[in-house]
């Protein structure tokens, strides 16, 4: 798993290093994607995460930006710093899957992207 999300982190600074900050969530959301085909590292953008309260399947669901390699979850922002509630959101995403590691990546601070690292 380390050696996934290394490889998700250097896609994640290569985008940076190109782009910087100032575009919105859609844009990075974009441009790490086609940084993920180049690099050959397996994603599901924007997939559907079924949740669940106690045995029933509930109507609502969470989209997050990516699902790498099947394990690892990649939230994005574009904020000038990451919130509580940023990271609320990805540690949600985790607990109502049966994902357990998760990056909070965020374009927005300079000079260089933030890359929080979650484990359940």
């Amino acid at each position: 798993m380390r050696d996934e999300v290394f490889r998700i982190q250097g896609a994640v600074f290569d985008v940076n290093k190109f782009m910087g900050a100032g575009f919105l969530e859609a844009v990075y959301q974009e441009c790490l994607a086609i940084e993920f085909v180049s690099r050959g590292i397996p994603f599901a953008a924007l997939p559907t995460l079924r949740i669940h309260y106690r045995d029933s399947e509930l109507k609502q669901v969470y989209v997050p930006d990516f699902v790498c390699y099947g394990s690892v979850l990649v939230e994005i922002k574009a904020v000038r710093a990451l919130a509580p509630e940023h990271r609320a959101q990805l540690l949600n995403y985790l607990r109502a899957t049966d994902l357990r590691v998760g990056l909070l990546v965020n374009f927005g601070s300079s000079p260089k992207a933030e890359i929080e690292r979650f484990v359940v």
